[in-house]
């Protein structure tokens, strides 16, 4: 492994989910705002580990491996605990189903990403356009569900809620688009 400073900040990412976990949980006034502010360096993180890399010509294997890993340990460890600690079963439901797609999508489009590897083919399921869109919306939503608390006249919450939604369906959109491109080799009965 190469420590260089964007796999360092991609290690940082991870380090800070069992904090941003202590953070979740505890019972006090602040705690909101302080796991708030960690999810926000972890997002800030993901996106600068990558330009220093590309800028100043760092990329390594590991980095390439662990920095989406990086992102979606952080994402998933978010959404579950937003679906554990709503305390209506409607709101549950209102955030089970966005975790659900937005979880599965991750699995599924690893899955694809790992295998087109394998047969030599993963340019064909690189990053798109949708998907840093779709991620955009993602964090910003769960930086909104994480604050909870109302800024001044603007509903946090709510709109939390409206963008998750909205990464969620940008999230099925570019999951489709990355299985259009992947279908000629899942199709043409390429081994496993």
């Amino acid at each position: 492994m190469t420590y260089n400073l964007p796999n360092i900040l991609t290690l940082l990412r991870i380090a800070l989910i069992p904090v941003f976990a202590v953070l979740f949980y505890l019972p006090v006034p602040w705690a909101h705002t302080a796991v708030t502010a960690v999810f926000a360096i972890a997002a800030i993180t993901d996106w600068l580990d990558g330009y220093l890399a590309r800028r100043w010509r760092q990329t390594s294997a590991f980095g390439a491996f662990l920095d989406p890993v990086a992102d979606k340990l952080m994402v998933a460890a978010a959404l579950v605990m937003l679906v554990d600690v709503n305390p209506t079963p409607f709101a549950d439901l209102l955030l089970v189903l966005p975790a659900v797609v937005i979880i599965g999508r991750e699995i599924v489009i690893s899955a694809l990403r790992e295998w087109m590897a394998e047969i030599g083919d993963r340019t064909s399921v690189a990053v798109s356009t949708i998907g840093k869109i779709k991620t955009s919306a993602q964090m910003l939503a769960l930086l909104l569900l994480l604050y909870r608390e109302p800024i001044g006249d603007f509903p946090t919450a709510e709109i939390g809620f409206v963008l998750l939604y909205v990464a969620a369906g940008l999230t099925l959109w570019s999951m489709v688009i990355y299985l259009r491109a992947a279908w000629p080799s899942l199709s043409n009965g390429a081994s496993q």
